[in-house]
């Protein structure tokens, strides 16, 4: 799968929904930027996750959700959710 920011930006809302169980319509986007990460992971590697050392481009997108922040990171490749409930999750590799 090919992402552009917009559909980068559907797909996180899609899978908020789901790990929050409520609406897309419930989700709003606070914010979203184009970034250069450290790493192939996009700075927010998976356990035991392993990643090419080197500067990758990608959006970073805010989304808010009853009264909480969610930091999704995409790029053309990947989409991953960034510190949920303690942990990073690749959401599309």
């Amino acid at each position: 799968m090919s992402f552009d920011q917009n559909s980068a930006i559907q797909k996180a809302k899609q899978d908020l929904a789901g790990r929050l169980g409520i609406s897309e319509g419930d989700i709003s986007l606070s914010g979203v930027k184009d970034v250069e990460f450290p790493d192939m992971s996009l700075g927010a590697p998976a356990d035991g996750e392993m990643a090419a050392q080197m500067i990758s481009y990608g959006w970073r997108i805010d989304l808010e959700a009853a009264g909480k922040s969610y930091e999704y990171r995409g790029d053309k490749y990947q989409l991953r959710l960034k510190n949920f409930k303690g942990q990073n999750h690749v959401v599309v590799y």
